[in-house]
């Protein structure tokens, strides 16, 4: 960013440059400013974990890929909480350290939670949380009446979603097994295993393209849940199909981050 590199550069004739200063020189440059790629941190041992697990499912077919049922929660805001961060970067640096921020999450202003699932075939319905997300209202709002019923359709299926508390409590952990709904083991901190996660970003840019945007918490829930429906199956198999790609990126990659 900016800020960071005046800090960090000292000035010809004075101590210190302004954050304006670096803007205009990188300017004349041709560097322009750019949205940073957010990521989470990753710890050695969750770089270990990511690893052991790509090794294992790479070997893993299409077919074998196409029952699973991939789930996770999202929240998404009226504005953009991030709009005010912007790196200078040249051409194929997007991923670079220096141009990446290790965060979990933005927000800001008001917001909306949803809960989907996707699979090779299929879809769920997308669910609109209300409040934040615990083991109860994910247990009695989402597995019950959502998740139980598509997989015993289903019965091949296997549930795949991320290691968040409301999913590993206890309580979750029982009404699964009680329920014969099959779990696929997930490493922790790998949305970019997820390939739901570009079905949030497809979401978002569907929302954010509509003519009339939404105003208020309500109106965007409601523009989420039509703009799911709008979204193509063939681009839902598409992502899924792209799991061995995903797999190989993180071996690439040592178990650390991909471009994904």
């Amino acid at each position: 960013m900016a800020t960071t590199t005046a800090r960090d550069t000292p000035g010809t004739h004075n101590p210190s440059i302004s954050a304006q200063t670096v803007r205009n020189r990188l300017r004349e440059a041709g560097l322009r400013a750019c949205r940073p790629v957010v990521r989470q941190v990753l710890t050695r041992h969750h770089q270990q974990q990511r690893r052991l697990w790509a090794q294992t499912h790479l070997r893993w077919t299409r077919q074998e890929w196409q029952k699973v049922l991939f789930t996770d929660e999202s929240r998404f805001c009226l504005t953009r909480g991030d709009g005010r961060i912007r790196v200078y970067r040249r051409r194929n640096e997007r991923y670079t350290e220096a141009c990446t921020l290790e965060r979990d999450r933005f927000g800001g202003g008001g917001s909306v939670m949803v809960w989907g699932g996707i699979s090779h075939h299929h879809r769920t319905e997308l669910v609109v949380i209300a409040g934040n997300l615990n083991a109860l209202r994910y247990r009695e709002d989402i597995l019950l009446p959502h998740v139980v019923p598509f997989m015993h359709a289903h019965p091949d299926m296997i549930l795949q979603q991320d290691n968040a508390t409301s999913h590993t409590a206890c309580s979750v952990r029982e009404f699964l097994h009680d329920s014969n709904v099959n779990v696929l083991p997930w490493p922790a901190k790998s949305p970019d295993l997820n390939p739901i996660e570009h079905v949030w970003d497809l979401l978002d840019r569907r929302v954010r393209a509509r003519a009339i945007l939404p105003r208020n918490v309500q109106e965007l829930a409601g523009a989420l849940v039509k703009e799911w429906g709008n979204i193509s199956q063939q681009e839902l198999t598409n992502l899924v199909q792209s799991m061995r790609r995903r797999c190989t990126a993180v071996l690439q990659a040592a178990g650390g981050h991909t471009r994904y």
